[in-house]
């Protein structure tokens, strides 16, 4: 087990003691109950515009690899962390586009 699962228990003197995983593997809902909302953003990008798609639920795998299309779609670089997807540019319309030809339901906000 790793220390990181493990830092807040010091000591037990349960013999039959067991750590208990908090972390469940989150499942990724179909694209119909997906609700994304697509918002153009510059804070803290130096007046810089990226197109976020926020609202993703499930897995980290499973971000990435509609990072991953809607990138290689678009034709920009771009990035998936924190459960949000970053496209470099005002690529609001054609993401759009993207997700709803993929059945996701996606709001332009």
């Amino acid at each position: 087990m790793s220390k990181k699962k493990e830092r807040n228990i010091v000591y037990s003197t349960n013999p039959n003691f067991q750590i208990e995983d908090e972390f469940e593997e989150e499942t990724t809902l179909v694209p119909e109950e997906q609700h994304l909302k697509i918002v153009l953003d510059r804070k803290q990008r130096r007046g810089k515009v990226v197109t976020l798609v926020q609202g993703f639920v499930g897995s980290d795998e499973d971000l990435a690899e509609l990072a991953k299309q809607l990138k290689r779609q678009c034709g920009v670089g771009g990035n998936a962390k924190d459960g949000e997807i970053i496209i470099q540019g005002d690529n609001k319309e054609k993401v759009h586009k993207i997700l709803t030809d993929k059945g996701y339901s996606s709001k332009k906000v």
